[in-house]
């Protein structure tokens, strides 16, 4: 029992890192946040289909991202939550593959698009619907595209992975 905790805190902590590693990554190319934004890390939501630690480290990895890229604390609570929400998706709709990235693009491309518009947040002048076009968009690309990748890759590894 006691291995199977330390297991999953593991897991999760690795996730988290690779998510602030790949939020770095894409913050360096002026990708991770704003109007247009493909974070890289947002592929890492398919995790919850292999092991159920993926949802806090899909989270904590989110927030710690969210802190140190310097967003504004609307961002950090809100965009973590909404990364939460999809994560914890994700796992529910783990049976059915291709339906995994749909709830983090559908809370993304809600909640960020406020958060970018709301004077607590970025107050970007922006229309709101433009906002959730550009989002989607992006979480379209990270999510659905490099995301199913990435599940389709590890469908044949993760026996070895996520033992």
């Amino acid at each position: 029992m006691k291995n199977q905790k330390v297991l999953f805190l593991t897991h999760a902590a690795m996730i988290a890192a690779l998510y602030v590693v790949l939020t770095y990554v894409a913050n360096m190319f002026g990708l991770a946040s704003g109007a247009i934004q493909v974070r890289l890390s947002e592929m890492l939501i398919i995790l919850p289909v292999f092991t159920p630690a993926a949802i806090p480290g899909l989270f904590i990895g989110c927030l710690l991202s969210n802190l140190l890229t310097g967003c504004c604390i609307l961002d950090i609570v809100m965009g973590s939550l909404a990364t939460l929400l999809g994560a914890a998706g994700a796992y529910l709709l783990r049976k059915w593959k291709w339906a995994v990235p749909l709830p983090n693009i559908a809370a993304n491309s809600l909640i960020v698009p406020y958060v970018l518009t709301s004077p607590y947040g970025y107050g970007l002048t922006d229309a709101w619907w433009y906002l959730i076009i550009t989002v989607g968009i992006g979480e379209i690309i990270s999510c659905g595209i490099l995301g199913m990748i990435l599940l389709l890759t590890l469908q044949k590894y993760s026996p070895r992975v996520f033992s």
